[in-house]
């Protein structure tokens, strides 16, 4: 098990071309680029705060070839949260998923309490679907892991997908917003859970 440290650690895998980096800099920059880039490894950082004290959101971006199974190891075994992003437009997409998903329960062992989310990107290009939404929940079901489809393009659940990953943790709360006003009982639970916050 990874240790707690100040950071949050959610990488982010998936084929070329899926749209991984565009949804990671849609939310955090709040950006979409066109043209197609492809990523050996990136690592972006949203401050968040837990329990009074700052924390990061680390979100590493990864090579979307399986040229670097060495990074790939290192970054699964540092992750605290994964998000598995295919392409609508993609059934192969979907398919080169399958071997990285194995490889977070060989290195991770029992992946019950990780929070992993299955994404369907390009929700936007309807027209190109290769993969039925349906398919895509069959999937997540299949893996014991959450489902969403995005679009980094129109922004489309691009910040409820962080903040459903984050949901999912168990050990800890995180979350992206600051809430409003909450009971004294919510609120003592809070503290002694440590409660993240994106500020």
């Amino acid at each position: 098990m990874p240790e707690q440290s100040n950071d949050y650690r959610v990488v982010v895998f998936g084929a070329g071309g899926v749209g991984k980096s565009s949804l990671v800099l849609r939310f955090v920059k709040g950006t979409f680029r066109e043209s197609y880039i492809p990523t050996i490894e990136d690592t972006y950082r949203q401050v968040i705060s837990c329990d009074k004290s700052i924390c990061t959101l680390q979100i590493t971006d990864t090579t979307g070839s399986h040229q670097f199974p060495a990074m790939q190891r290192l970054s699964i075994s540092k992750g605290h949260a994964f998000i598995l992003v295919y392409s609508i437009t993609s059934r192969q997409s979907l398919e080169e998923l399958k071997p990285i998903y194995e490889q977070i329960c060989q290195i991770k062992g029992d992946i019950e309490s990780i929070p992993i989310m299955l994404v369907g990107n390009k929700n936007d290009e309807n027209q190109n679907r290769e993969v039925e939404t349906s398919e895509g929940e069959a999937m997540a079901k299949k893996w014991k892991c959450a489902f969403m489809e995005t679009s980094a393009k129109t922004n489309h659940n691009v910040k409820e997908l962080f903040q459903e990953l984050l949901n999912l943790e168990k050990r800890r709360t995180v979350s992206l917003q600051i809430d409003g006003k909450k009971s004294k009982q919510q609120k003592r639970k809070e503290k002694l859970k440590g409660k993240c916050v994106v500020m």
